[in-house]
Protein backbone atom coordinates (compact mmCIF):
# COMPACT_ATOMS: atom_id res chain seq x y z
CA UNK A 1 0.00 0.00 0.00
CA UNK A 2 2.05 2.92 -1.14
CA UNK A 3 2.59 5.58 -3.71
CA UNK A 4 5.15 7.42 -5.73
CA UNK A 5 4.99 11.03 -4.56
CA UNK A 6 4.91 12.77 -1.22
CA UNK A 7 6.75 9.90 0.44
CA UNK A 8 8.86 9.91 3.57
CA UNK A 9 12.50 9.20 2.65
CA UNK A 10 13.58 8.03 6.10
CA UNK A 11 13.65 4.25 5.91
CA UNK A 12 16.36 1.80 5.04
CA UNK A 13 15.79 -1.77 3.97
CA UNK A 14 18.60 -4.11 4.91
CA UNK A 15 19.07 -6.75 2.26
CA UNK A 16 20.21 -10.08 3.68
CA UNK A 17 23.83 -10.76 2.79
CA UNK A 18 24.45 -7.30 1.36
CA UNK A 19 24.68 -3.61 2.20
CA UNK A 20 21.61 -1.56 3.16
CA UNK A 21 19.58 -0.40 0.18
CA UNK A 22 17.69 2.89 0.61
CA UNK A 23 13.97 2.66 -0.10
CA UNK A 24 11.06 4.94 0.63
CA UNK A 25 7.88 4.30 2.54
CA UNK A 26 4.55 5.58 1.29
CA UNK A 27 2.88 8.30 3.31
CA UNK A 28 -0.59 7.11 2.34
CA UNK A 29 -0.52 3.33 1.84
CA UNK A 30 1.21 0.11 2.64
CA UNK A 31 4.87 -0.68 2.43
CA UNK A 32 7.48 0.36 -0.08
CA UNK A 33 6.75 2.91 -2.78
CA UNK A 34 8.39 0.80 -5.48
CA UNK A 35 6.26 -2.30 -4.70
CA UNK A 36 2.85 -0.78 -5.36
CA UNK A 37 0.79 -2.10 -8.31
CA UNK A 38 1.11 -0.07 -11.48
CA UNK A 39 -1.98 1.50 -13.06
CA UNK A 40 -2.41 -1.37 -15.53
CA UNK A 41 -2.42 -3.96 -12.77
CA UNK A 42 -4.97 -1.89 -10.83
CA UNK A 43 -7.25 -1.81 -13.87
CA UNK A 44 -6.90 -5.56 -14.37
CA UNK A 45 -7.86 -6.23 -10.77
CA UNK A 46 -10.77 -3.81 -10.91
CA UNK A 47 -12.15 -5.58 -13.97
CA UNK A 48 -12.79 -8.63 -11.79
CA UNK A 49 -15.23 -6.69 -9.58
CA UNK A 50 -18.43 -5.22 -11.05
CA UNK A 51 -19.08 -1.58 -10.29
CA UNK A 52 -15.48 -0.38 -9.92
CA UNK A 53 -13.96 2.66 -11.62
CA UNK A 54 -12.77 2.63 -15.23
CA UNK A 55 -9.37 4.00 -14.28
CA UNK A 56 -7.48 4.15 -10.98
CA UNK A 57 -7.56 7.14 -8.70
CA UNK A 58 -4.29 9.05 -8.90
CA UNK A 59 -1.65 8.50 -6.27
CA UNK A 60 -2.20 11.31 -3.75
CA UNK A 61 0.39 14.04 -3.22
CA UNK A 62 1.26 15.72 0.05
CA UNK A 63 1.32 19.16 -1.56
CA UNK A 64 -2.35 18.80 -2.47
CA UNK A 65 -3.40 18.37 1.18
CA UNK A 66 -2.89 22.01 2.09
CA UNK A 67 -1.17 21.25 5.38
CA UNK A 68 -0.86 24.51 7.32
CA UNK A 69 1.52 25.76 9.94
CA UNK A 70 1.54 23.89 13.26
CA UNK A 71 -0.63 25.26 16.06
CA UNK A 72 2.26 25.04 18.53
CA UNK A 73 6.02 25.23 18.54
CA UNK A 74 8.27 23.07 20.65
CA UNK A 75 10.44 24.86 23.21
CA UNK A 76 14.13 25.34 22.35
CA UNK A 77 15.11 22.48 24.68
CA UNK A 78 13.07 20.02 22.58
CA UNK A 79 13.31 21.62 19.14
CA UNK A 80 16.07 19.25 17.99
CA UNK A 81 13.69 16.29 18.46
CA UNK A 82 10.78 17.78 16.54
CA UNK A 83 9.86 18.46 12.91
CA UNK A 84 6.93 20.21 11.26
CA UNK A 85 7.79 18.97 7.77
CA UNK A 86 4.50 18.50 5.84
CA UNK A 87 5.55 15.13 4.37
CA UNK A 88 6.48 13.83 7.81
CA UNK A 89 3.20 15.08 9.27
CA UNK A 90 1.16 13.50 6.47
CA UNK A 91 2.98 10.18 6.93
CA UNK A 92 2.04 10.19 10.63
CA UNK A 93 -1.60 11.24 10.19
CA UNK A 94 -3.11 7.76 9.85
CA UNK A 95 -2.43 4.05 9.94
CA UNK A 96 -2.80 1.60 7.05
CA UNK A 97 -6.42 0.43 7.23
CA UNK A 98 -8.54 0.44 4.09
CA UNK A 99 -10.46 3.49 5.33
CA UNK A 100 -7.13 5.30 5.85
CA UNK A 101 -6.04 4.53 2.30
CA UNK A 102 -9.27 5.66 0.64
CA UNK A 103 -9.39 8.82 2.72
CA UNK A 104 -5.89 9.68 1.53
CA UNK A 105 -6.82 8.84 -2.07
CA UNK A 106 -9.75 11.25 -1.80
CA UNK A 107 -7.59 13.94 -0.18
CA UNK A 108 -9.31 13.62 3.21
CA UNK A 109 -6.72 12.10 5.56
CA UNK A 110 -8.18 13.72 8.67
CA UNK A 111 -6.30 15.88 11.15
CA UNK A 112 -2.57 15.77 10.56
CA UNK A 113 -0.30 16.08 13.59
CA UNK A 114 1.14 19.52 14.15
CA UNK A 115 4.53 18.11 15.02
CA UNK A 116 6.42 14.82 14.78
CA UNK A 117 8.94 14.04 17.52
CA UNK A 118 11.63 11.35 17.50
CA UNK A 119 13.05 10.92 21.00
CA UNK A 120 16.17 8.84 21.54
CA UNK A 121 15.83 7.87 25.21
CA UNK A 122 13.46 7.75 28.18
CA UNK A 123 14.42 11.22 29.42
CA UNK A 124 13.45 12.80 26.11
CA UNK A 125 10.15 10.89 26.08
CA UNK A 126 9.39 12.15 29.60
CA UNK A 127 10.32 15.72 28.67
CA UNK A 128 8.02 15.62 25.63
CA UNK A 129 5.15 14.27 27.73
CA UNK A 130 5.69 16.98 30.37
CA UNK A 131 5.64 19.72 27.74
CA UNK A 132 2.58 18.27 26.01
CA UNK A 133 0.69 18.02 29.30
CA UNK A 134 1.45 21.61 30.19
CA UNK A 135 0.35 22.88 26.77
CA UNK A 136 -2.70 20.64 26.26
CA UNK A 137 -1.12 18.85 23.29
CA UNK A 138 -2.38 15.36 22.47
CA UNK A 139 0.39 12.78 22.14
CA UNK A 140 -0.10 9.82 19.79
CA UNK A 141 2.64 7.17 20.18
CA UNK A 142 3.77 5.87 16.79
CA UNK A 143 5.91 2.85 15.87
CA UNK A 144 5.83 1.63 12.29
CA UNK A 145 2.42 3.16 11.58
CA UNK A 146 0.86 -0.14 10.46
CA UNK A 147 -2.29 0.16 12.60
CA UNK A 148 -5.45 -0.98 10.83
CA UNK A 149 -7.90 0.12 13.54
CA UNK A 150 -7.37 3.88 13.80
CA UNK A 151 -4.83 3.50 16.59
CA UNK A 152 -2.32 6.14 15.49
CA UNK A 153 -4.53 9.02 14.35
CA UNK A 154 -6.14 11.83 16.32
CA UNK A 155 -9.89 12.37 15.96
CA UNK A 156 -11.79 15.30 17.34
CA UNK A 157 -10.86 18.81 18.44
CA UNK A 158 -10.54 18.62 22.21
CA UNK A 159 -6.81 19.41 22.11
CA UNK A 160 -5.16 22.53 20.77
CA UNK A 161 -2.52 20.55 18.91
CA UNK A 162 -1.33 16.99 18.20
CA UNK A 163 2.17 15.54 18.57
CA UNK A 164 3.02 12.25 16.86
CA UNK A 165 5.61 10.53 19.07
CA UNK A 166 7.67 8.39 16.70
CA UNK A 167 9.76 5.84 18.63
CA UNK A 168 11.85 4.53 15.73
CA UNK A 169 14.97 6.45 16.80
CA UNK A 170 14.99 4.05 19.76
CA UNK A 171 15.74 0.98 17.65
CA UNK A 172 18.49 -1.05 19.29
CA UNK A 173 18.94 -4.42 20.95
CA UNK A 174 20.58 -3.15 24.13
CA UNK A 175 21.51 -6.38 25.86
CA UNK A 176 21.43 -10.11 25.10
CA UNK A 177 21.41 -12.80 27.76
CA UNK A 178 22.40 -15.73 25.56
CA UNK A 179 22.40 -18.25 28.43
CA UNK A 180 18.94 -17.17 29.54
CA UNK A 181 17.74 -16.74 25.94
CA UNK A 182 16.42 -13.22 26.42
CA UNK A 183 17.18 -9.71 25.24
CA UNK A 184 16.49 -6.13 26.27
CA UNK A 185 15.23 -4.32 23.20
CA UNK A 186 14.11 -0.75 22.58
CA UNK A 187 10.49 -0.33 21.58
CA UNK A 188 11.14 1.47 18.30
CA UNK A 189 13.03 -1.46 16.80
CA UNK A 190 11.45 -2.54 13.51
CA UNK A 191 10.99 -6.25 12.89
CA UNK A 192 13.79 -6.80 10.34
CA UNK A 193 16.27 -4.78 12.39
CA UNK A 194 15.36 -6.70 15.53
CA UNK A 195 16.00 -10.05 13.87
CA UNK A 196 19.20 -8.83 12.19
CA UNK A 197 20.58 -7.75 15.56
CA UNK A 198 19.71 -11.10 17.15
CA UNK A 199 21.03 -13.23 14.29
CA UNK A 200 24.73 -13.13 15.32
CA UNK A 201 23.68 -14.70 18.62
CA UNK A 202 21.87 -17.57 16.87
CA UNK A 203 18.61 -16.43 18.45
CA UNK A 204 15.23 -15.20 17.25
CA UNK A 205 12.17 -13.61 18.82
CA UNK A 206 10.08 -15.73 16.44
CA UNK A 207 7.29 -13.19 16.21
CA UNK A 208 6.33 -12.48 12.61
CA UNK A 209 3.07 -10.57 12.07
CA UNK A 210 2.14 -9.81 8.46
CA UNK A 211 3.27 -6.24 9.20
CA UNK A 212 6.68 -7.54 10.39
CA UNK A 213 8.65 -5.42 7.94
CA UNK A 214 6.85 -2.21 8.90
CA UNK A 215 6.07 -2.53 12.61
CA UNK A 216 8.00 -2.26 15.85
CA UNK A 217 8.41 -4.20 19.06
CA UNK A 218 6.69 -1.40 20.97
CA UNK A 219 3.77 -1.46 18.56
CA UNK A 220 3.43 -5.21 18.98
CA UNK A 221 3.43 -4.86 22.77
CA UNK A 222 1.02 -1.92 22.85
CA UNK A 223 -1.48 -3.76 20.64
CA UNK A 224 -0.97 -7.33 21.91
CA UNK A 225 -0.08 -8.28 18.36
CA UNK A 226 -0.45 -11.79 17.01
CA UNK A 227 2.35 -13.35 15.03
CA UNK A 228 2.43 -15.63 12.03
CA UNK A 229 2.62 -18.86 14.03
CA UNK A 230 -0.68 -20.66 14.40
CA UNK A 231 -0.26 -22.42 17.75
CA UNK A 232 1.73 -22.09 20.95
CA UNK A 233 3.03 -18.58 21.52
CA UNK A 234 0.67 -16.84 19.14
CA UNK A 235 0.75 -13.38 20.75
CA UNK A 236 3.59 -11.07 21.76
CA UNK A 237 2.34 -11.30 25.38
CA UNK A 238 3.86 -14.78 25.61
CA UNK A 239 7.39 -13.45 25.06
CA UNK A 240 7.44 -10.66 27.65
CA UNK A 241 9.63 -10.83 30.75
CA UNK A 242 9.41 -7.18 31.75
CA UNK A 243 8.46 -3.75 30.43
CA UNK A 244 9.75 -0.22 30.79
CA UNK A 245 6.96 2.35 30.35
CA UNK A 246 7.20 6.15 30.58
CA UNK A 247 3.96 7.75 31.80
CA UNK A 248 3.10 11.34 32.76
CA UNK A 249 3.00 10.08 36.36
CA UNK A 250 6.48 8.51 36.24
CA UNK A 251 8.34 5.55 34.77
CA UNK A 252 7.16 1.99 35.42
CA UNK A 253 9.88 -0.66 35.25
CA UNK A 254 8.86 -4.20 36.13
CA UNK A 255 11.31 -6.82 37.33
CA UNK A 256 12.68 -9.24 34.81
CA UNK A 257 11.36 -12.63 35.94
CA UNK A 258 10.62 -16.02 34.33
CA UNK A 259 7.28 -16.05 36.15
CA UNK A 260 5.59 -14.44 39.14
CA UNK A 261 2.44 -14.83 41.19
CA UNK A 262 2.86 -11.52 43.00
CA UNK A 263 -0.52 -9.91 42.51
CA UNK A 264 -1.90 -8.58 39.24
CA UNK A 265 0.86 -8.32 36.63
CA UNK A 266 2.15 -4.77 36.01
CA UNK A 267 3.08 -5.83 32.49
CA UNK A 268 -0.48 -6.90 31.76
CA UNK A 269 -1.66 -3.39 32.55
CA UNK A 270 0.38 -1.96 29.68
CA UNK A 271 0.20 -4.82 27.18
CA UNK A 272 -2.59 -3.84 24.81
CA UNK A 273 -2.93 -0.35 26.31
CA UNK A 274 -2.26 1.21 22.88
CA UNK A 275 -0.39 4.22 24.22
CA UNK A 276 -3.33 5.41 26.32
CA UNK A 277 -1.64 4.72 29.68
CA UNK A 278 2.03 5.23 28.88
CA UNK A 279 4.76 4.96 26.27
CA UNK A 280 6.50 1.58 26.17
CA UNK A 281 10.18 2.34 25.60
CA UNK A 282 11.87 -1.06 26.04
CA UNK A 283 11.24 -4.65 27.05
CA UNK A 284 13.02 -7.81 28.06
CA UNK A 285 11.69 -10.55 25.78
CA UNK A 286 12.17 -14.31 25.61
CA UNK A 287 14.11 -15.64 22.64
CA UNK A 288 14.53 -19.01 20.97
CA UNK A 289 17.19 -20.76 18.96
CA UNK A 290 16.70 -20.49 15.25
CA UNK A 291 14.93 -23.49 13.73
CA UNK A 292 16.88 -25.76 11.40
CA UNK A 293 14.41 -28.61 10.87
CA UNK A 294 11.32 -27.72 8.82
CA UNK A 295 8.59 -29.45 6.89
CA UNK A 296 5.40 -28.22 5.24
CA UNK A 297 2.52 -29.52 3.16
CA UNK A 298 -1.01 -28.66 2.08
CA UNK A 299 -4.24 -30.65 2.32
CA UNK A 300 -7.33 -30.08 0.16
CA UNK A 301 -10.92 -30.55 1.36
CA UNK A 302 -14.10 -30.71 -0.66
CA UNK A 303 -16.19 -29.68 2.35
CA UNK A 304 -15.21 -26.69 4.51
CA UNK A 305 -16.87 -28.14 7.61
CA UNK A 306 -14.81 -31.31 7.27
CA UNK A 307 -11.77 -29.07 7.12
CA UNK A 308 -12.85 -27.30 10.31
CA UNK A 309 -13.09 -30.63 12.10
CA UNK A 310 -9.66 -31.61 10.82
CA UNK A 311 -8.12 -28.38 12.10
CA UNK A 312 -9.76 -28.86 15.47
CA UNK A 313 -8.30 -32.36 15.66
CA UNK A 314 -4.82 -31.04 14.87
CA UNK A 315 -5.18 -28.21 17.38
CA UNK A 316 -6.16 -30.67 20.11
CA UNK A 317 -3.43 -33.19 19.28
CA UNK A 318 -0.50 -31.47 21.05
CA UNK A 319 1.45 -31.56 17.77
CA UNK A 320 1.80 -27.75 17.91
CA UNK A 321 2.34 -26.94 14.22
CA UNK A 322 4.03 -23.64 13.42
CA UNK A 323 1.48 -23.14 10.66
CA UNK A 324 -2.04 -24.51 10.61
CA UNK A 325 -3.86 -22.10 8.32
CA UNK A 326 -7.16 -23.10 6.76
CA UNK A 327 -8.29 -21.26 3.62
CA UNK A 328 -11.88 -21.58 2.46
CA UNK A 329 -12.49 -22.13 -1.25
CA UNK A 330 -12.66 -18.42 -2.04
CA UNK A 331 -9.52 -17.60 -0.12
CA UNK A 332 -7.67 -20.56 -1.62
CA UNK A 333 -8.66 -19.36 -5.08
CA UNK A 334 -7.44 -15.81 -4.43
CA UNK A 335 -4.13 -17.13 -3.13
CA UNK A 336 -3.69 -19.53 -6.03
CA UNK A 337 -3.58 -22.45 -3.62
CA UNK A 338 -6.53 -24.21 -5.30
CA UNK A 339 -8.73 -23.47 -8.31
CA UNK A 340 -11.17 -26.36 -8.09
CA UNK A 341 -13.37 -25.07 -5.25
CA UNK A 342 -11.44 -26.90 -2.54
CA UNK A 343 -10.63 -25.53 0.87
CA UNK A 344 -6.91 -25.81 1.64
CA UNK A 345 -5.16 -26.46 4.93
CA UNK A 346 -1.54 -25.24 5.04
CA UNK A 347 0.55 -27.15 7.59
CA UNK A 348 4.09 -26.40 8.70
CA UNK A 349 6.40 -27.66 11.43
CA UNK A 350 9.80 -26.48 12.59
CA UNK A 351 12.29 -27.18 15.36
CA UNK A 352 15.77 -26.19 16.47
CA UNK A 353 16.31 -29.61 18.07
CA UNK A 354 14.99 -32.53 16.05
CA UNK A 355 13.51 -33.52 12.68
CA UNK A 356 9.82 -32.74 12.30
CA UNK A 357 8.79 -34.98 9.39
CA UNK A 358 7.08 -37.41 11.76
CA UNK A 359 5.01 -34.60 13.26
CA UNK A 360 3.89 -33.51 9.80
CA UNK A 361 3.01 -37.11 8.90
CA UNK A 362 0.83 -37.40 12.01
CA UNK A 363 -0.96 -34.12 11.22
CA UNK A 364 -1.56 -35.32 7.66
CA UNK A 365 -3.04 -38.54 9.02
CA UNK A 366 -5.49 -36.52 11.13
CA UNK A 367 -6.42 -34.39 8.12
CA UNK A 368 -7.00 -37.46 5.93
CA UNK A 369 -9.19 -38.98 8.63
CA UNK A 370 -11.52 -36.00 8.14
CA UNK A 371 -11.67 -36.18 4.35
CA UNK A 372 -8.49 -34.31 3.45
CA UNK A 373 -6.51 -35.03 0.28
CA UNK A 374 -2.75 -34.71 0.24
CA UNK A 375 -0.90 -35.56 -2.95
CA UNK A 376 2.23 -33.40 -2.97
CA UNK A 377 5.52 -34.46 -1.44
CA UNK A 378 6.12 -32.30 1.64
CA UNK A 379 9.24 -30.18 1.64
CA UNK A 380 11.49 -30.65 4.67
CA UNK A 381 14.49 -28.62 5.68
CA UNK A 382 13.91 -25.68 3.33
CA UNK A 383 15.48 -22.43 4.40
CA UNK A 384 13.23 -19.71 5.81
CA UNK A 385 12.82 -16.68 3.60
CA UNK A 386 14.48 -13.63 5.17
CA UNK A 387 13.48 -14.71 8.65
CA UNK A 388 9.80 -14.04 7.98
CA UNK A 389 8.26 -17.22 9.32
CA UNK A 390 8.42 -20.93 8.72
CA UNK A 391 9.92 -22.15 5.48
CA UNK A 392 7.77 -23.32 2.64
CA UNK A 393 8.99 -25.80 0.13
CA UNK A 394 8.03 -27.52 -3.08
CA UNK A 395 4.34 -27.94 -2.24
CA UNK A 396 2.77 -25.62 -4.84
CA UNK A 397 -0.22 -24.66 -2.71
CA UNK A 398 2.02 -23.69 0.21
CA UNK A 399 4.27 -21.62 -2.04
CA UNK A 400 1.31 -19.89 -3.68
CA UNK A 401 -0.23 -19.08 -0.34
CA UNK A 402 2.96 -17.54 1.00
CA UNK A 403 3.48 -15.35 -2.07
CA UNK A 404 -0.11 -14.12 -1.88
CA UNK A 405 0.17 -13.53 1.88
CA UNK A 406 3.09 -11.15 1.46
CA UNK A 407 1.69 -9.38 -1.61
CA UNK A 408 -1.94 -8.98 -0.50
CA UNK A 409 -1.66 -5.62 1.32
CA UNK A 410 -0.24 -4.01 -1.82
CA UNK A 411 -3.00 -5.50 -3.96
CA UNK A 412 -5.61 -4.21 -1.52
CA UNK A 413 -4.41 -0.67 -2.14
CA UNK A 414 -4.51 -1.25 -5.88
CA UNK A 415 -8.17 -2.22 -5.56
CA UNK A 416 -8.79 0.84 -3.39
CA UNK A 417 -7.49 2.99 -6.23
CA UNK A 418 -10.21 1.39 -8.38
CA UNK A 419 -12.91 2.46 -5.92
CA UNK A 420 -13.39 -1.07 -4.57
CA UNK A 421 -13.87 -2.11 -0.98
CA UNK A 422 -11.07 -4.52 -0.14
CA UNK A 423 -10.44 -5.08 3.52
CA UNK A 424 -10.11 -7.69 6.25
CA UNK A 425 -11.18 -8.18 9.85
CA UNK A 426 -10.46 -10.90 12.36
CA UNK A 427 -11.91 -12.41 15.52
CA UNK A 428 -11.75 -15.49 17.74
CA UNK A 429 -14.39 -17.78 19.22
CA UNK A 430 -14.76 -21.22 20.75
CA UNK A 431 -15.05 -24.22 18.43
CA UNK A 432 -18.77 -24.68 19.07
CA UNK A 433 -19.44 -21.20 17.69
CA UNK A 434 -17.07 -21.19 14.70
CA UNK A 435 -19.30 -22.83 12.02
CA UNK A 436 -22.30 -20.62 12.75
CA UNK A 437 -20.15 -17.52 13.06
CA UNK A 438 -18.48 -18.06 9.69
CA UNK A 439 -21.79 -18.65 7.93
CA UNK A 440 -23.41 -15.62 9.56
CA UNK A 441 -20.57 -13.30 8.58
CA UNK A 442 -20.60 -14.53 5.00
CA UNK A 443 -24.34 -14.13 4.57
CA UNK A 444 -24.98 -10.94 6.54
CA UNK A 445 -21.94 -8.97 5.39
CA UNK A 446 -22.61 -10.13 1.83
CA UNK A 447 -26.22 -8.95 2.05
CA UNK A 448 -25.12 -5.61 3.53
CA UNK A 449 -22.64 -5.09 0.70
CA UNK A 450 -25.29 -5.80 -1.93
CA UNK A 451 -27.61 -3.30 -0.26
CA UNK A 452 -24.89 -0.64 0.09
CA UNK A 453 -23.44 -0.89 -3.42
CA UNK A 454 -25.97 -2.67 -5.61
CA UNK A 455 -23.38 -5.28 -6.47
CA UNK A 456 -22.65 -8.72 -4.96
CA UNK A 457 -19.61 -9.02 -2.72
CA UNK A 458 -17.10 -11.74 -2.04
CA UNK A 459 -16.67 -12.66 1.63
CA UNK A 460 -13.92 -15.21 2.24
CA UNK A 461 -12.60 -16.76 5.43
CA UNK A 462 -9.38 -18.29 6.67
CA UNK A 463 -8.31 -19.50 10.09
CA UNK A 464 -5.04 -17.83 11.05
CA UNK A 465 -4.54 -19.18 14.58
CA UNK A 466 -5.92 -22.31 16.22
CA UNK A 467 -6.19 -23.37 19.84
CA UNK A 468 -7.47 -26.52 21.57
CA UNK A 469 -10.60 -24.61 22.58
CA UNK A 470 -11.20 -22.41 19.54
CA UNK A 471 -9.85 -20.58 16.52
CA UNK A 472 -9.32 -17.16 14.99
CA UNK A 473 -11.29 -16.64 11.75
CA UNK A 474 -9.97 -13.89 9.47
CA UNK A 475 -12.37 -12.53 6.86
CA UNK A 476 -11.66 -10.84 3.53
CA UNK A 477 -14.34 -8.63 1.96
CA UNK A 478 -14.17 -7.62 -1.71
CA UNK A 479 -16.94 -5.42 -3.07
CA UNK A 480 -17.68 -2.46 -5.28
CA UNK A 481 -17.65 0.89 -3.55
CA UNK A 482 -19.72 4.02 -3.92
CA UNK A 483 -17.51 6.47 -5.82
CA UNK A 484 -16.33 9.16 -3.43
CA UNK A 485 -17.95 7.40 -0.47
CA UNK A 486 -15.83 4.27 -0.16
CA UNK A 487 -14.90 4.78 3.50
CA UNK A 488 -18.57 5.09 4.46
CA UNK A 489 -19.36 1.82 2.67
CA UNK A 490 -16.66 0.03 4.64
CA UNK A 491 -17.91 1.56 7.89
CA UNK A 492 -21.38 0.19 7.13
CA UNK A 493 -20.05 -3.28 6.42
CA UNK A 494 -17.78 -3.20 9.47
CA UNK A 495 -20.75 -2.27 11.67
CA UNK A 496 -22.74 -5.24 10.38
CA UNK A 497 -19.79 -7.57 10.89
CA UNK A 498 -19.23 -6.31 14.42
CA UNK A 499 -22.86 -6.95 15.31
CA UNK A 500 -22.52 -10.53 14.06
CA UNK A 501 -19.40 -11.00 16.19
CA UNK A 502 -21.13 -9.62 19.26
CA UNK A 503 -24.16 -11.85 18.76
CA UNK A 504 -21.93 -14.92 18.54
CA UNK A 505 -19.80 -13.80 21.51
CA UNK A 506 -16.73 -13.59 19.32
CA UNK A 507 -14.11 -11.01 20.22
CA UNK A 508 -14.06 -7.74 18.32
CA UNK A 509 -10.39 -8.38 17.58
CA UNK A 510 -7.99 -11.28 17.96
CA UNK A 511 -4.78 -9.43 17.07
CA UNK A 512 -5.48 -6.13 15.28
CA UNK A 513 -6.11 -4.15 18.49
CA UNK A 514 -9.01 -1.91 19.49
CA UNK A 515 -7.86 1.47 18.25
CA UNK A 516 -10.67 3.90 17.54
CA UNK A 517 -12.50 1.82 14.97
CA UNK A 518 -13.29 -1.04 17.38
CA UNK A 519 -13.89 1.15 20.41
CA UNK A 520 -17.74 1.06 20.42
CA UNK A 521 -17.79 -2.73 20.27
CA UNK A 522 -14.95 -3.12 22.75
CA UNK A 523 -17.02 -1.05 25.20
CA UNK A 524 -19.79 -3.65 24.89
CA UNK A 525 -17.43 -6.61 25.23
CA UNK A 526 -15.51 -5.68 28.37
CA UNK A 527 -17.08 -6.09 31.84
CA UNK A 528 -18.27 -2.89 33.51
CA UNK A 529 -16.08 -3.23 36.63
CA UNK A 530 -13.02 -3.64 34.42
CA UNK A 531 -13.99 -0.53 32.46
CA UNK A 532 -14.24 1.34 35.75
CA UNK A 533 -10.75 0.19 36.76
CA UNK A 534 -9.32 1.06 33.34
CA UNK A 535 -10.73 4.58 33.51
CA UNK A 536 -9.24 4.98 36.99
CA UNK A 537 -5.84 3.83 35.71
CA UNK A 538 -6.07 6.30 32.84
CA UNK A 539 -6.88 9.12 35.24
CA UNK A 540 -4.00 8.23 37.57
CA UNK A 541 -1.32 7.72 34.93
CA UNK A 542 -2.41 10.40 32.45
CA UNK A 543 -4.18 13.03 34.58
CA UNK A 544 -4.18 15.66 31.83
CA UNK A 545 -5.63 13.21 29.29
CA UNK A 546 -3.07 13.78 26.55
CA UNK A 547 -2.01 10.20 25.76
CA UNK A 548 -3.69 8.86 22.58
CA UNK A 549 -7.13 10.33 23.40
CA UNK A 550 -10.10 8.23 22.32
CA UNK A 551 -8.32 4.88 22.49
CA UNK A 552 -9.65 2.26 24.96
CA UNK A 553 -11.25 4.73 27.36
CA UNK A 554 -12.93 8.13 27.22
Amino acid sequence: MDGTTGITPRTTDTVAGGPPASRTRSWWGWGWADAHPADAECVAMGALLPGTLARPLPVPRVRDLGIGSPAVQAPPSLAHLVTADPADRAAHAMGKAYRDVVRALRGRPGRTPDLVARPTDDREVADLLDWAGERGVAVVPYGGGSSVTGGVEYRGDAHRAVLSLDLTAMGSVLEVDAAGRAARIQAGTLGPSLENQLRPHGLTLRHFPQSFEFSTLGGWLATRAGGHYATGRTHIDDFVQSLNVVTPAGTSTSWRLPASGAGPSPDRLFLGSEGALGVITEAWVRLQRRPVHKASASVAFTDFHDALRAVQAVAQSDLAPANCRLLDAGEAGLAGAAQDGSAVLVLGFESADAPVAALLDRALDLARAHGGRHDAVPAAGAAAAAGAGPAVGADAAVSAWRAAFLRMPYLRDGLARMGAVAETFETAATWDRIPGLVEAVRSEVGAAALKATGHPATVNCRLTHVYPDGAAPYFTVLAAGRPGDEAAVWDELKAVASEVLHRHRATVTHHHAVGRDHRPHYDRQRPDPFALALRAAKGALDPRGVLNPGVLVG
